[in-house]
C-alpha cells in the first residue's frame, strides 16, 4: 500500500471522528480511538490536529458544510416556492430514518461542551443560524413574510430534537403538515 498523503490522512481522521463523535459523543471518544478507526498514526494525527479541541472544531465545521449542502441539493432540485420549503421536511424525514441517527450533532455537542467550550458553542450557534437563514430564504421565495420563515425553522428544529429523542422519523411529517398550514395561511393573508 502506498504512502498516505496529508489530505487523505486528514479525510480519514475526519471520517473516523465524524462516525465516532456522532455515535458516542465528544467526551466519550479519545484521540486513540480516532487513531484506531482512521488507521492514521498517532504522530500523524497530532500533526494534523494538535489537540482534540482542534479536531472537534474541524469535525463540526465539516459536518455543518456537508449537512447543509445535502439539504440544499435536495430542496433546490424542486422549483422555488412552497414545495421547496416542504422538501426540507421530506429530507429531514429521510435523515431521521437513517441507521445510526442520533439527532442533531450540534445540539448534542452543545449539550456536552457548550458551557465550557466557546468554540463548540459558536459552532452550534453558527449552524443553527445558517439553517434558520436558509429556511427563511426558501420561505421568502414563496412570498410569505419573514416571521413565517422563523416559525418554519422552529418547526424543523423541533422535529429534529423530537426525532432524536423519540427515534420517530414521523416527527418530520408532523412538522411538514404544520409548515404547510403556515404557508397556506400566509398565502391567504397576501
Amino acid at each position: 500500500m502506498g504512502t498516505v498523503t496529508p489530505s487523505e490522512a486528514e479525510a480519514r481522521v475526519l471520517d473516523a471522528a465524524e462516525e465516532l463523535f456522532y455515535a458516542r459523543g465528544l467526551q466519550a471518544v479519545g484521540m486513540d480511538a480516532i487513531r484506531g478507526a482512521s488507521g492514521v498514526s498517532l504522530k500523524r494525527l497530532y500533526q494534523l490536529f494538535p489537540s482534540k479541541d482542534v479536531l472537534v472544531e474541524a469535525y463540526l465545521r465539516r459536518r455543518d458544510e456537508r449537512w447543509r449542502a445535502a439539504l440544499a441539493r435536495h430542496a433546490e432540485a424542486l422549483p422555488a416556492g412552497r414545495e421547496r420549503v416542504l422538501a426540507a421536511f421530506d429530507w429531514l424525514e429521510r435523515w431521521f430514518a437513517e441507521d445510526g441517527f442520533r439527532g442533531c450533532a450540534f445540539v448534542n455537542s452543545f449539550g456536552e461542551l457548550g458551557g465550557v467550550s466557546p468554540a463548540v458553542a459558536e459552532a452550534a450557534r453558527a449552524h443553527k443560524d445558517a439553517f434558520r437563514r436558509y429556511l427563511g430564504g426558501l420561505v421568502a421565495e414563496t412570498g410569505a413574510p419573514a416571521p413565517v420563515g422563523d416559525q418554519i425553522a422552529l418547526l424543523a428544529e423541533g422535529a429534529i430534537v423530537t426525532a432524536g429523542v423519540s427515534g420517530d422519523p414521523g416527527a418530520a411529517r408532523t412538522a411538514r403538515e404544520a409548515a404547510s398550514a403556515l404557508l397556506a395561511g400566509a398565502a391567504g393573508r397576501g
